[in-house]
């Protein structure tokens, strides 16, 4: 262990949603409990509340801006790394990496900070993603993505660190969900004990979630009965979920009636914890490979099988017929088959449930990536000169 505690700086984009931000906000709230400092540089969002409230000092600045605007954090930064001693600099997207490299190459080389980079996902290959390889430590949060980073840009294994998303075991725990927050949003969805089995699939409403490809394996399936919940904010395309639900109608799945409509569009859910609950089987369709899907993770937890794209991080974090099921990405009719199997097997679903509580707690969970993250900051801040 360090004789003192860390300061750590990460800087990203903004903290309005996603996991990049949820992943900041889980490591500034562990360094604080360790006694760290935790120092976030970012635009700011509705998360912001959040992480000062868990002790994190936070600084709103444009440093992800992809505008020339974003270079007046320049020399604002450089300051905040040399008067604040900070001993990590944590970069965790492409466009604040920029901004930190030049500031972290422009010091000396005694007074730089350890500097951390994450691949949250599969970049395109070009010079513009080449700075988050440029990590002194570089943390994949999957295997696939580890392999990603090694071959596309030659980053050697001792660079390179292996540490999973998690999901946080102190809320999505099925003991400690209150059947009155289970009962809330049963109303609110419309759903009861004589409901069909629930198909949930949260998400962004963007094309790269599969959606459609979602829609299109529930047309294959109609004579099985089921309801299934696509959970999300409807304000972020409302034009993607216009299409749906035509499309839904087009196959007599959707009715403007929510009570009748098969395929219902709830919208944005704050309490996932207890959506999960009224889940039968949870769906991962992305088009596009995910590097760790935080809602596959969750969804086991909750004790519920989960149907997900064959790729990116997904074989990793689901184990296939002992989890729930992997199925070839973009092929409807194959993921009408992975579903039909559960769909109509309660003992099935309860085993595949059971088996993935155990298999996440393991592998997965929040304390873990914490306990492995502050494990590379020390590494790091070992190596460093001591600041006078």
């Amino acid at each position: 262990m360090l004789s003192k505690p860390l300061t750590v700086v990460q800087m990203l984009p903004g903290l309005e949603s996603g996991g990049v931000e949820r992943g900041t906000l889980e490591v500034g709230k562990y360094l604080v409990s360790q006694g760290c400092r935790s120092l976030v540089i970012s635009a700011g969002g509705r998360m912001t509340s959040q992480l000062v409230r868990e002790g994190s000092t936070h600084f709103r600045w444009r440093a992800g801006e992809k505008t020339p605007r974003c270079l007046a954090s320049f020399f604002p930064l450089r300051r905040l790394l040399t008067e604040q001693k900070v001993d990590i600099l944590h970069l965790r997207s492409r466009m604040p990496a920029w901004l930190g490299y030049m500031v972290w190459k422009s010091l000396p080389q005694a007074q730089r900070p350890g500097l951390v980079t994450t691949f949250h996902g599969f970049h395109s290959v070009n010079q513009y993603s080449a700075i988050m390889a440029r990590g002194e430590k570089v943390i994949a949060v999957s295997r696939a993505i580890a392999d990603h980073i090694k071959t596309r840009y030659g980053i050697p294994d001792e660079r390179i660190e292996l540490i999973y998303r998690g999901f946080d075991e102190t809320q999505f725990n099925p003991e400690t969900v209150a059947p009155q927050r289970i009962e809330r949003l049963a109303r609110q969805w419309m759903l009861d004990d004589d409901s069909p089995p629930v198909i949930m699939l949260p998400g962004r409403f963007t094309r790269l979630k599969g959606h459609k490809l979602f829609l299109e394996s529930l047309a294959r399936i109609k004579h099985i009965p089921w309801i299934a919940l696509c959970i999300g904010d409807p304000n972020e395309n409302p034009s993607l979920i216009a299409n749906l639900k035509k499309k839904a109608a087009s196959v007599n799945l959707f009715n403007q009636n929510h009570q009748l409509s098969r395929i219902r569009f709830p919208g944005h859910c704050d309490d996932m914890p207890a959506a999960l609950m009224l889940a039968d089987v949870v769906m991962s369709t992305s088009i596009k490979p995910e590097a760790c899907s935080r809602i596959i993770l969750e969804a086991q937890a909750m004790g519920k099988p989960v149907i997900a794209s064959a790729h990116g991080g997904s074989p990793e974090t689901i184990s296939d017929h002992k989890t729930g099921r992997l199925f070839p990405p973009g092929n409807a009719t194959e993921l009408a088959e992975a579903l039909k199997q559960p769909l109509s097997d309660p003992q099935l679903r309860e085993q595949w449930g059971r088996n993935g509580r155990e298999w996440v707690q393991k592998r997965f969970t929040i304390s873990r990536l914490c306990r492995k993250t502050l494990a590379v900051y020390n590494e790091l801040a070992k190596l460093r000169t001591p600041h006078s």
